[in-house]
């Protein structure tokens, strides 16, 4: 599509609020999981496998369903998506054991799928100019998950646990029949469509490799960071659950909605440029972050002086803030990249890359747990963002390096400096 639809709008609101319902779901064991740990007395590491179990199942079936996102409508499938998805919810209150919990939270966490059927929707919608501003106002949805936050605590206090499940399975149904009925559909001739890449050609693609790490860290670590933090808090700072669960979706809901604003600076200024200001903004706070509290003893001539380093919980936000708004957007300008190089193959590119991306916010949590539960240091989770960061900027580094030795042999032989050929004679 050469232009924007008059009816890009309106399907960019209706798939953003599907999205954002699918996304509360999707991440619902960020507050249930707190209970669920208690109940249960998991240690920190079956912690992080409950809290993987919804992210693993969306992840792996992003990249199946965006390759089918681009051979048939986005739409039809995602209306298929969300009346799968609330049998799950419903079977929610008859759950009581760890393993339960797991096989329930693989089920509904096809709800992770939203992401790259809606990215594959709207896409189809807009012009190439308002592909990073379109984007943006798609990924505001990840905000989400600040309706589990507001409504499953607004769910206990009226009611009990048992209605959490079935209150969110018809509300996922009415969000159904709310798309189905409003959401507008593309004609044959307006759709950009076409077969999609084959898997073994994205795999063999190095370039799209690299967004996949960069994805990993912005969504990946930013999905990680709000399944854990409730925990964090409690564990670093002594809050209540309830103190916890604000400090966090205040994270949340920051981070969410600055995405719009991210895809507006990568149309504008390159998503590249974007990537690599979010990247260096985000390292400089993870240094700060990793380091545990500490207590040293100077040996004095006279007495001993004792320093504790530690941050505290002010300071500790506003830097988690920090990373959360430049992350929203990083999120934006990777898929305005993607969407450079691979404008009608948004369903299998963009596919591969939400699903490397949301593996991130499926490991990075059992790693979360296994770091603390060998070091138990509660600051190994910033530890392992600050590894994975660096890997992605030594990566963006050489891409960037060899990029622009490319640009500039294909000047030099423009110009003649470099022959393919030697002269004639």
């Amino acid at each position: 599509m050469q232009a924007t639809h008059p009816l890009a709008w309106r399907a960019l609101a209706l798939a953003t609020l599907a999205f954002a319902g699918c996304f509360s779901v999707w991440t619902l064991y960020a507050v249930m999981g707190l209970n669920i740990k208690e109940q249960l007395a998991l240690s920190a590491t079956e912690y992080g496998f409950l809290l993987a179990a919804p992210i693993l199942s969306g992840a792996i079936l992003r990249l199946p369903l965006g390759q089918l996102a681009d051979r048939y409508d986005a739409r039809t499938l995602w209306l298929w998506l969300m009346l799968l998805l609330s049998p799950s919810l419903l079977l929610l209150p008859y759950v009581s054991s760890y393993l339960g919990y797991l096989t329930l939270g693989l089920w509904f966490g096809i709800s992770g799928v939203s992401f790259t059927l809606g990215i594959r929707y709207v896409s189809d919608w807009f012009a190439s100019g308002q592909q990073g501003l379109a984007m943006g106002l798609f990924g505001v949805g990840n905000a989400g998950v600040a309706i589990t936050f507001v409504l499953v605590p607004l769910i206990l206090a009226w009611f009990d646990w048992f209605w959490v499940g079935p209150i969110y399975a018809a509300g996922t149904l009415l969000l159904c029949l709310l798309f189905w009925l409003t959401a507008p559909k593309l004609t044959k001739i307006n759709q950009q469509r076409s077969e999609a890449i084959p898997l073994t050609l994205l795999i063999r693609d190095a370039r799209i490799w690299r967004f996949s790490l960069y994805y990993y860290f912005v969504f990946g670590s930013f999905l990680a960071l709000l399944l854990w933090l409730p925990q964090y808090y409690m564990q670093a700072y002594a809050m209540d659950q309830q103190q916890a669960m604000a400090f966090t979706l205040f994270f949340v809901a920051t981070s969410s909605m600055v995405r719009a604003l991210g895809g507006w600076f990568a149309d504008r200024y390159g998503g590249r440029a974007v990537n690599w200001s979010v990247f260096w903004v985000c390292i400089v706070c993870l240094f700060f972050l990793s380091y545990p509290p500490t207590t040293l003893i100077v040996h004095g001539l006279e007495k001993d002086v004792q320093l504790e380093i530690a941050m505290n919980v002010w300071w500790f936000t506003l830097l988690i803030f920090i990373i959360g708004v430049a992350q929203g957007f990083g999120r934006a300008s990777v898929y305005k990249v993607i969407h450079d190089y691979y404008p009608h193959h948004m369903g299998s590119a963009g596919g591969f890359v939400a699903a490397i991306g949301a593996l991130g916010g499926c490991t990075l949590p059992i790693v979360f747990g296994l770091a603390q539960d060998a070091l138990g240091i509660v600051t190994g989770c910033f530890m392992i963002l600050y590894g994975v960061l660096a890997l992605c900027m030594i990566t963006m580094f050489f891409a960037n390096q060899a990029a622009q030795y490319q640009q500039k042999l294909a000047a030099a032989r423009s110009d003649n400096f470099l022959l393919d050929e030697d002269p004639p004679v």
